[in-house]
């Protein structure tokens, strides 16, 4: 893998948001939930499409801060318009394991 430089990381705008809704994907390929997630009044509410459902239920997304990339342009997946890309690294068995922060901080909240 080649370097970058900072100027190159400084464009990838990574926020952290708060689950306010987690459902099933129906339509997806493969098994994957639907999230809504609030990065706070200056990014406001953002809709994806994750497949988390090895190591999550919806009930365990709803309330847990996520790390996303916010400026992605929107992505069609099925009928959703996904417009984030939640980050995660994959277990041993490739399943997501889901980036988050071990304290509560203010949603839209910079990576840096």
């Amino acid at each position: 893998m080649g370097s970058i430089g900072y100027a190159d990381f400084e464009r990838v705008d990574i926020r952290v948001g708060t689950v306010v809704g987690a459902e099933p994907n129906v339509r997806a390929r493969k098994p994957a939930y639907v999230l809504t997630v609030d990065f706070g009044p200056a990014i406001g509410i953002k809709k994806t499409s994750a497949q988390l459902t090895v190591h999550y239920t919806p009930e365990s997304l709803v309330g847990r801060q996520v790390a996303a990339v916010v400026n992605f342009p929107p992505k069609q997946i099925g009928p959703l318009m996904s417009e984030v890309l939640v980050l995660g690294f994959p277990d041993a068995e490739g399943a997501v394991v889901l980036v988050g922060v071990d304290k509560p901080v203010p949603n839209g909240g910079k990576l840096f």
